[in-house]
């Protein structure tokens, strides 16, 4: 199973308010269909598909296993059976039709998917097929799933209210969703559940109260009820703007250890995590637009070495300063971060790299056998959840 990760914007302060390993890579499953809608979305909208437009059914996209819509190769279906078929049952058949009428072919629309993937600022997202199902270098991570569930309802409002359909007829029979915490979460209305084996649970839910709009990333849960309750507990501390505890996500994943061991998990997690507990930073807005026709990435108005990596959080200051007196990076500046409001924990940090730089470090000390987290530049000032 693929590591877990999760991550709670608020999608109307543009808050980061919680997040545990939004930055590892993981398998997306059938959250992956979210793409294929906003692609199939953004062909209507263009006047190249309408819904009521019947499309070929492929012998490829008729063999998709395991959830389906049932389609037979030499059949027809009609793009709004296709949209609700992939949102109410995840089917694998729907997603491959939609793929093959887009891209021409499966590979033909992966690669469509992985470049407006890159233009909405998931770059370290690569989608290898329109359903989701099992692909090694099918990859993508928490924050950049959140950016596309964030995408989805900015760009298309019209369309948005889709997510939250429960069932809907087809060729005589009812297709009942199993989006089950979206039936009984108060304001929750959308978006995607997704499993396979390698990925374990997932889910991408949003939920507005009063003025507030937040969007959760879920990955690798050890079941469904294990991640539906994960999600429900982000999001009401979330609104009530609480913290979350990272052994919480582990948990909900099966990684976390008994009871016994919790404080020394909480202190694990709080080591990888680059922000503490009552903690929070801005998403980039920006990265939810495309970049103009020719250009490159965008690059945020930082200096390319204001990145750092963590070494390790500690009870006691001693502890993180002798941490960076042992460290081999002597030419880096080096920092204790002092507890943030509500925490305990000292931060061993050091600053000066660059975006890969920081990445290769963290890289050789992981095969040290030692602990690191990457702190981006905008974690270098936290600043506190935006409250009412």
């Amino acid at each position: 199973m693929a590591g877990y990760a999760s991550i709670v914007i608020d999608e109307t302060t543009g808050d980061v308010l919680n997040e545990v390993n939004a930055d590892q890579l993981n398998y997306p499953a059938s959250l992956t269909k979210m793409m294929t809608l906003y692609l199939a979305f953004d062909a209507m909208e263009k006047g190249h598909l309408k819904w009521d437009q019947r499309l070929p059914v492929s012998e490829w996209a008729a063999d998709k296993m395991p959830t389906k819509l049932g389609l037979k190769a030499g059949d027809s279906v009609s793009v709004q059976d296709c949209v609700l078929g992939m949102i109410v049952l995840s089917a694998n058949d729907a997603a491959t039709v939609m793929g093959e009428a887009l891209g021409g072919s499966e590979p033909g629309f992966a690669r469509l998917m992985t470049a407006k993937a890159h233009e909405l600022g998931m770059t370290n997202t690569t989608f290898k097929n329109a359903a989701g199902l099992p692909d090694e270098e099918q990859m993508t991570t928490a924050r950049d799933l959140v950016k596309l569930a964030m995408a989805l309802y900015e760009r298309f409002p019209e369309q948005y209210h889709y997510f939250s359909t429960r069932q809907f007829s087809f060729r005589g029979r009812t297709i009942v969703g199993h989006n089950r915490l979206m039936y009984r979460y108060p304001g929750m209305d959308g978006l995607k559940t997704g499993f396979t084996n390698a990925s374990g649970f997932n889910l991408a839910s949003s939920a507005v109260r009063g003025d507030h709009r937040l969007f959760g990333v879920v990955m690798g849960g050890e079941s469904g009820p294990a991640r539906d309750q994960l999600m429900a507990r982000l999001l009401d501390n979330g609104f009530a703007h609480q913290s979350t505890d990272p052994v919480l996500v582990a948990d909900a994943a099966g990684a976390a250890p008994s009871h016994k061991l919790a404080a020394k998990a909480a202190h694990l997690m709080a080591a990888l995590s680059p922000i503490g507990r009552a903690e929070a930073a801005p998403i980039e807005r920006a990265t939810l637009k495309a970049p103009p026709h020719g250009a490159g990435r965008i690059v945020p108005a930082v200096q390319a070495e204001h990145w750092g990596i963590q070494l390790g959080a500690y009870s006691r200051e001693s502890q993180a300063e002798q941490a960076l007196h042992g460290t081999r990076f002597k030419d880096k500046e080096a920092e204790v971060v002092k507890p943030s409001r509500g925490e305990r924990l000292y931060r061993a940090r050091l600053s000066g790299f660059s975006e890969q730089q920081a990445r290769e470090a963290c890289r050789s000390l992981h095969r040290s056998g030692h602990l690191c987290a990457i702190v981006p530049p905008e974690k270098g000032n936290i600043k506190l959840a935006k409250r009412d």
